[in-house]
């Protein structure tokens, strides 16, 4: 009896060893972690192995033992928590890599320019110190008057004072306005009789009408672009644009992203993309949305590349910007902002950048196509004419859910659009750093109390039933979507006050917003977004595990390893 025994024993053994046939054992297995799997049915799991850069079992660590031999490769977790690969849902690469090169003028918690003497210090300390000639163009990036102590932008004066020969110009935090002193203003041909371009202004002072430097929306666009193509067209430039790019790529993958998004490409970067994808170069899928505006005559060429990875490189729509910038002050409201912008009134409510016959008209023709958009729609006024357009739409049949049209940020949404996103089938992507970068700054001066309090409603949403994502808006902050989880779960801001305390939600909501809802927003739910067998082996590793960490520590979770279909792609030294 007892010889009977050790036999089922062994037969037992025998069987569990063999039953996973050689050709099917893994390629690599990662074991004794926290696995979070952004799937119900399975939550969390120790093991996951890898075959052919696909997600192969998900399990227990004795169980996944079975889809191992002598050639898998053994990764010992030792504990740390393995996640799906963060998703980009809306980020700017192209714009991130045309500005490292730009002088760093962010303030804390990334940078160190918070004032406007730190501002001036900084450029004329980047003069001296790399012997920059007379007349070359200077452009520093990242300037917030929002956190300035000043709370104001620098004028023209101000950087004439650090040069009057040197053609400078400073890009606002939001991307949404600029500032250029004297020599900048003259190298771009923009004069005393220059007129305000559609969609954008010249700012001047309010007592002599002069121009005063600052630049917003389309004054700002067009005059950075036109920038580039003055500065930018030799071949050592081109050759710079690409390496810069892959810094770019590199710096979303130490933020643990497996898909990056360019959330609004323009000029020469579709053909730098292109050109990239081309060379094998990306290292993830790079999802781009081409500014529908700025492409609109060449939109057929675009047709045939709709939802088609090439290269690692997808079309996933097109982008349209319908207003500005909360915290610059120029997106566009219902009621006035509780502190009017220098030289505005107290009526001052922002602006649009298009007509509703103009958005009706770009929106029919995507939709006719039955190819989707970005909406960036930042004030109340802006969202009610998103809603208003798209429901237009859909009375005409036109528009349909399944296209997952996105809302880009929604900052200033008000609670009756809640239920007007859900009937249309809409996507809201929340910006919800804002609650802990600018909240204060919503809070005293863009919005007042109420206002603030709601802004990136993701609980609202929840609790509606809306499938939402969150994003990092990159390089308006870093790429840094831990820190957007963060300012979901806790809403707090720097000063350290709660704003909008029922709009919180749970850091598994939050987690789901950057990984499995981000994929079903880009349409790639399917393959990935959540560590299910058979979807694509991009993971993320952390040090702690966001679930079961304190809530004001998320942000201080590090990225260890990022994983791109089972190969590493980012390794924390």
């Amino acid at each position: 009896m007892k010889d009977l025994f050790y036999k089922m024993l062994l037969l037992l053994f025998f069987y569990n060893c063999q039953s996973i046939p050689q050709k099917q054992k893994a390629d690599i297995l990662y074991y004794d972690g926290t696995v979070v799997t952004m799937e119900n049915d399975l939550p969390q799991a120790e093991a996951v192995t890898v075959k052919n850069g696909k997600i192969q079992f998900v399990g227990s660590n004795s169980d996944a033992k079975r889809y191992t031999d002598r050639n898998t490769k053994k990764v010992d977790l030792q504990g740390k928590t393995l996640l799906p690969g963060f998703i980009d849902a809306h980020g700017h690469l192209t714009s991130r890599a045309g500005m490292m090169q730009d002088i760093d003028l962010s303030p804390t918690p990334y940078g160190t320019v918070n004032s406007i003497k730190d501002l001036q210090n900084v450029i004329k300390a980047f003069i001296k110190n790399y012997k920059i000639s007379e007349e070359q163009p200077i452009i520093g990036n990242g300037y917030d008057d929002a956190i300035m102590t000043e709370h104001r932008h620098p004028t023209k004066e101000e950087l004439d004072a650090v040069s009057k020969t040197n053609p400078i110009i400073v890009i606002h935090a939001s991307g949404h306005a600029s500032v250029a002193n004297s020599a900048m203003l003259k190298f771009l041909g923009i004069t005393e009789a220059s007129q305000d371009p559609e969609g954008g202004h010249y700012g001047r002072d309010k007592n002599t009408g002069k121009l005063n430097g600052k630049l917003e929306e389309n004054a700002s666009f067009g005059s950075l672009l036109a920038l580039t193509q003055k500065i930018g067209n030799t071949a050592n430039a081109k050759t710079l644009a690409l390496d810069n790019l892959m810094k770019a790529q590199e710096e979303w993958l130490s933020y643990g992203q497996t898909t990056i998004c360019d959330g609004r490409t323009m000029g020469e970067n579709v053909s730098l993309l292109e050109e990239a994808a081309s060379k094998g170069l990306f290292k993830v899928d790079v999802v781009y949305f081409p500014d529908y505006e700025y492409s609109k005559s060449s939109f057929n060429s675009f047709q045939p590349m709709y939802m088609q990875y090439k290269n690692r490189l997808k079309l996933g729509g097109f982008k349209f910007s319908d207003d500005g910038s909360p915290q610059g002050k120029t997106a566009w409201l219902t009621k006035p902002y509780l502190v009017p912008p220098e030289g505005q009134n107290a009526d001052y409510k922002g602006f649009p950048i298009f007509s509703d016959d103009v958005l009706y008209a770009d929106l029919k023709n995507l939709f006719q196509n039955n190819i989707t958009a970005q909406l960036h729609v930042n004030g109340d006024a802006a969202i009610d004419q998103a809603l208003r357009i798209i429901q237009k739409l859909k009375d005409e049949k036109i528009y349909h859910p399944d296209l997952r049209v996105t809302l880009i940020h929604v900052q200033n949404s008000r609670p009756d659009h809640i239920i007007k996103i859900k009937d249309l089938g809409l996507v809201p992507s929340y910006f919800s750093t804002h609650a802990y970068l600018w909240g204060d700054w919503h809070y005293s001066s863009v919005f007042g109390p109420e206002r603030a309090s709601f802004i990136s409603p993701a609980n609202s949403a929840l609790k509606a039933g809306i499938l939402f994502t969150i994003h990092h808006d990159a390089p308006v902050t870093p790429p840094d979507l831990i820190t957007a989880v963060y300012a979901a779960v806790n809403r707090k801001t720097r000063s350290g006050m709660i704003l909008g305390p029922d709009e919180r939600i749970p850091p598994i909501e939050a987690l789901k917003a950057i990984t499995i809802n981000a994929a079903y927003q880009l349409h790639e739910e399917e393959r990935k977004g959540s560590i299910k067998p058979g979807k694509s082996a991009d993971f993320v590793i952390l040090d702690q595990n966001p679930l079961t960490v304190e809530h004001d520590k998320i942000r201080d979770i590090k990225i260890l390893e990022t994983i791109k279909e089972g190969i590493t792609v980012y390794q924390k030294k």
